[in-house]
């Protein structure tokens, strides 16, 4: 199995982080874990570069205007011509709406789309999109009840899906 950095990072997220009190281990010894399972070297090192990144998402200085004083989001986010190109209509639809829904926020967003551009898909949908939100959610303190709200909206987005 090769897989890619989304298989990889699924992977690490349902092995380590699900756990009430996570014991991931150090960089070296995940990436020896993650070969030993199959996966690709270099993939596995995208993967532990990205996790990277994102641990350092949530020490940005806050958006400035992002959320009126209630908290919610004010403004209208404009994609980049390059955004557009790799972010699906559905995708950004879905991103909209979490951020109405006030289960992300407005920097929380800006995270979101960084780490979706960052696993080099061309037009990811909204399944990978569903995983980085919630790998983004569970990786900042505090998020526990966005995370919840985030697997009722997805549920509820199902059940109202076209068939």
């Amino acid at each position: 199995m090769t897989g890619s950095v989304l298989d990889i990072l699924i992977y690490v997220f349902d092995r380590y982080m699900l756990e009430e009190t996570p014991e991931v281990p150090e960089r070296e010894q995940l990436a020896r874990d993650l070969e030993w399972a199959g996966f690709a070297r270099t993939n596995v090192e995208r993967a532990l570069d990205w996790l990277t990144e994102l641990a350092f998402g949530h020490q940005r200085p806050p958006l400035p205007g992002a959320a009126r004083e209630d908290g919610a989001p004010c403004g209208v986010r404009v994609f980049a011509d390059s955004e557009l190109l790799r972010l699906s209509p559905e995708c950004r639809g879905l991103l909209l709406t979490l951020e109405r829904a006030r289960v992300i926020t407005p920097q929380q967003r800006e995270i979101v789309i960084e780490r979706m551009l960052a696993l080099e898909a061309d037009e990811p949908d909204t399944e990978p999109l569903k995983w980085v939100v919630l790998m983004v959610l569970s990786s900042q303190p505090g998020s526990e009840l966005a995370v919840e709200r985030l697997g009722g909206l997805v549920a509820d987005l199902r059940t109202h899906a076209p068939h």
